[in-house]
C-alpha cells in the first residue's frame, strides 16, 4: 500500500488565534484568555488530545468489526499534564509537551475481559495518533524569507 499524504494550511488572525484549512475544513485554534486569547476555540494541546480521540475511536470500531465483536459505542476520557514554564521561556528543566497522557476507553459491546485487552492492545498499537505521540516522529521545522512590506 503506497503512503497517505496529508497537508494543511494555517494563518494567524492574532497572535493567540489560528485558521486551519484541511481539505475543505476551516479548524479554528485558540487559547483562553488566561493565556493569551479570546477563548472561541480550542488550544494547539487540547486539539493532540481531541486527534488522539478521534483516532482511538475509529480504530476502536474497525478492530472490533475485525476480532468480530459489537462495538455499540465508545467513550473515551483522556487527560493530559504539561508544565508552562518552557512554553513561557521560564525554565528549561521540563519539555514543552505534555509530561503524561492516561486515556481511559470505556466500550459499549459485547466481547469478554480476554477478548478486550486484545482489542485494546491492537487499538493502540495501530492507531497512527496513538504512534505519533508514543514515538519520535522526524520533524523539520523551516523558514521561508520574511515578506517586507
Amino acid at each position: 500500500m503506497s503512503d497517505l499524504k496529508f497537508k494543511i494550511k494555517a494563518q494567524s488572525t492574532s497572535p493567540a488565534r489560528t485558521i486551519v484549512k484541511a481539505r475543505n475544513f476551516e479548524i479554528v485554534v485558540d487559547e483562553p484568555k488566561e493565556l493569551g486569547g479570546s477563548n472561541s476555540a480550542p488550544n494547539p494541546v487540547e486539539y493532540v488530545l481531541a486527534a488522539f480521540a478521534g483516532c482511538l475511536n475509529v480504530m476502536g470500531h474497525l478492530i472490533a468489526g475485525e476480532m468480530g465483536f459489537e462495538l455499540r459505542s465508545l467513550e473515551i476520557d483522556i487527560t493530559g499534564e504539561l508544565n508552562p514554564a518552557k512554553l513561557f521561556g521560564q525554565s528549561d528543566a521540563e519539555r514543552a509537551g505534555y509530561k503524561n497522557i492516561v486515556v481511559m476507553m470505556k466500550p459499549n459491546c459485547d466481547a469478554d475481559d480476554a477478548t478486550l485487552e486484545k482489542w485494546l492492545h491492537t487499538v493502540e498499537q495501530r492507531c497512527p495518533v496513538s504512534d505519533n505521540i508514543q514515538h519520535a516522529t522526524p520533524v523539520q521545522v523551516m523558514l521561508e524569507q520574511c515578506v517586507m512590506v
